[in-house]
C-alpha cells in the first residue's frame, strides 16, 4: 500500500508542476495514425474494442458487478465481506470524484476524444474504480480457491482487466498516460487499504468474514 501511494504523490506532484506534458504529449502522439492526428492508430475496429474495454471500467458497469457480489455475498451469509466489499468500493468511487475536483486538471485537447467525457482528467476515475473493484474482487475470491495456481489466475485477471481499461483510455484520447498511472496507484492503495482492515477486523474478532 506504501508504494502504490507514494507513486501517486510523486506522479500528483509533477503533474501540478508541469513536469509530466511532454512525456504525456509524446505518448499520445505515438498513438495516433502517421498523419492523421483524429485518428487513433491502427484498424478501425481496434477502436471499437477499446470503447468495449473501457466500458469495463464505467460507473455503471462496476456498479452493477458491485452490487451483485454485494446481494450474492449477503444470500451466502458473509455480511462482513458484503460490508467491506460495498464500503470500499463506494468510498473509493467518492474519493475519485473528491480527487477530480481537487486536481481540476483539463482533459487532453490535442485530438478529438474517442469517448464521451464530462469530469476532470486527473486522476483517471476509470482505471482508478478498475483497480479498486477488480482487485478487491479477484482478493475476495482468491481467497476462496485452495490452490495456488487457481489463486494466481484470479488476481492475474483482475490486474489484466484494470491495465486494460486504462490503456484504453490513453488509446482513446480522454486521458493522459500520468492520469492512468495515477489513477492505477490510488485505486491500488485503496483497494489493499480496505483489504488490510478487513484482515484486522477478522483477526481481533476471531470470527468468519
Amino acid at each position: 500500500m506504501a508504494s502504490t501511494l507514494w507513486i501517486f504523490i510523486e506522479v500528483a506532484e509533477d503533474v501540478v508542476e508541469g513536469d509530466t506534458r511532454a512525456l504525456d504529449n509524446a505518448i499520445l502522439v505515438a498513438l495516433r495514425a502517421p498523419g492523421e492526428p483524429d485518428s487513433p492508430l491502427g484498424p478501425a475496429w481496434i477502436e471499437a474494442v477499446a470503447r468495449d474495454v473501457t466500458a469495463l471500467g464505467s460507473f455503471t458497469v462496476l456498479g452493477l458487478v458491485v452490487a451483485a457480489v454485494t446481494v450474492f455475498l449477503l444470500l451466502a451469509r458473509r455480511h462482513r465481506t458484503a460490508m467491506f466489499v460495498l464500503l470500499g468500493t463506494s468510498s473509493g468511487m467518492l474519493a475519485s470524484v473528491l480527487l477530480k475536483g481537487a486536481f481540476s486538471r483539463p482533459r487532453p485537447d490535442i485530438f478529438p476524444h474517442g469517448d464521451f467525457v464530462i469530469s476532470a482528467s486527473f486522476p483517471s476515475g476509470h482505471a482508478m474504480l478498475s483497480a479498486i473493484v477488480y482487485l478487491t474482487l479477484g482478493a475476495l475470491l482468491a481467497r476462496l480457491v485452495p490452490r495456488r495456481g487457481l489463486k494466481l489466475y484470479v488476481m492475474s485477471i483482475a490486474l489484466a482487466l484494470t491495465v486494460i481499461v486504462g490503456i484504453s483510455r490513453i488509446y482513446l484520447g480522454v486521458h493522459w498516460p500520468t492520469d492512468v498511472l495515477a489513477g492505477w496507484a490510488a485505486g491500488a492503495a485503496w483497494a489493499l487499504g480496505w483489504w488490510g482492515a478487513a484482515e484486522l477486523v477478522k483477526l481481533w474478532s476471531g470470527e468468519r468474514a
